[in-house]
């Protein structure tokens, strides 16, 4: 069987730069170590994390910090009153957020102070968007303005919101309206949302913060489905930037799977001539080798 691998898989720098910070971390404190939810969307990280007694924490039990404690912000951020939470228990705070994350936590805070109505292409409930939403309620909150942030996913979720936020005064053809992302959003709805909205607001700003290492994997997904016969996506099936992948492998490829960890992978993939290889953006390398080596040895 011939194994390849695409040109772009597994860590982007912002995974890696979060896993090395909680790895410093565990050897530098001797307090507990946590991170506030999962540090990223990969359970084979995590538990090779969890080994070295790192463990998660929920919000909840933020009262029950104790000094000498150590907290990680992970790589989606947080809102930025679970981070006062967090400090106000006089704990040592170490913030591994994406700083593209960062950026779009800032450029939402800065639209919501001067009352825009921001349209955030995204998912719902994804810590990433959850955290950027509530620095755009602290602008808001700081500028004396109200919030207007819309969620939306997809051109038909976009043109619901239009006709809401119409029918309740709240957008006109002359509002100030900003159209901003989550970092591992789809490029191609992106286009798709701003062309949209284009068409009504001709005015619209438009921030994209979609991280490149997402549409680089995906553009090198591509190139790999015309050599191969099957697709081994490899990551957490949370990720969404991996479920994206796994979809584009769906669509371009006779056999795709998605799998988390080498033996998971269907025993039909190894009666393929040629396999691709490819893996979410919080992916260790440890184990994309382990199921190179796996599809090679069999």
């Amino acid at each position: 069987m011939k194994v390849l691998r695409a040109k772009i898989l597994g860590f982007c720098a912002g995974v890696r730069r979060a896993v090395v910070t909680a790895e410093k971390a565990l050897d530098e404190n001797k307090g507990q170590v946590y991170t506030l939810g999962p540090l990223i969307h990969n359970p084979v990280a995590l538990n090779k994390l969890a080994e070295r007694n790192l463990k998660i924490l929920v919000e909840s039990k933020i009262p029950l910090l104790e000094s000498g404690d150590t907290v990680i912000i992970r790589a989606h951020g947080v809102p930025p009153e679970t981070e006062e939470a967090i400090r106000e228990r006089g704990v040592n705070v170490v913030n591994a957020t994406c700083p593209l994350v960062t950026k779009s936590q800032e450029r939402a805070a800065e639209y919501a102070s001067k009352g825009y109505v921001i349209f955030f292409a995204g998912d719902k409930n994804h810590g990433e968007v959850v955290g950027i939403e509530g620095y755009a309620r602290k602008g808001a909150k700081n500028a004396g303005k109200e919030l207007n942030f819309v969620l939306i996913k997809d051109v038909d979720e976009l043109k619901s919101s239009i006709n809401m936020l119409s029918s309740q005064k709240k957008l006109a053809s002359d509002s100030n309206i900003v159209l901003l992302s989550q970092t591992t959003f789809s490029i191609k709805m992106f286009d798709q949302l701003q062309k949209e909205l284009k068409n009504s607001f001709p005015k619209v700003e438009v921030i994209s913060s979609i991280c490149p290492a997402t549409h680089e994997r995906q553009d090198s997904l591509v190139e790999l489905c015309e050599k191969v016969d099957g697709v081994v996506v490899i990551g957490g099936k949370n990720s969404a930037n991996t479920n994206r992948l796994f979809a584009t492998a769906q669509k371009l490829c006779k056999k795709a799977v998605l799998i988390e960890t080498p033996q998971e992978i269907p025993r039909e993939f190894f009666e393929l001539e040629s396999v691709g290889i490819t893996a979410g953006a919080s992916t260790p390398d440890d184990t994309i080798s382990a199921v190179e080596r796996k599809l090679k040895a069999e």
